[in-house]
């Protein structure tokens, strides 16, 4: 019988947080820079946030709904 050692997994990330590593990638900041964008805007409603963020600083339609997921249900407003 031989030993075999396999390598751990780490499990892949799911939900919106999945989205992080090609938002970082394609805009040049930082996840908390989106999330801090967010927590500061006096907007408060999801699809009013995904607009903003889609108009105002260029996201495309799927990474401003992550974005605004995630920090919404982190509590950040």
């Amino acid at each position: 019988m031989t030993n075999t050692v396999t390598p751990q997994t780490t499990p892949a990330t799911k939900g919106p947080a999945s989205y992080f590593p090609s938002i970082e990638k394609k805009y040049g900041q930082p996840i908390a820079h989106w999330k801090e964008l967010i927590r500061s805007s006096p907007l408060t409603r999801h699809t009013e946030l995904v607009a903003w963020l889609k108009e105002e600083h260029g996201l495309g339609h799927g990474h401003a709904n992550a974005l605004v997921k995630h920090t919404l249900d982190e509590g950040g407003k």
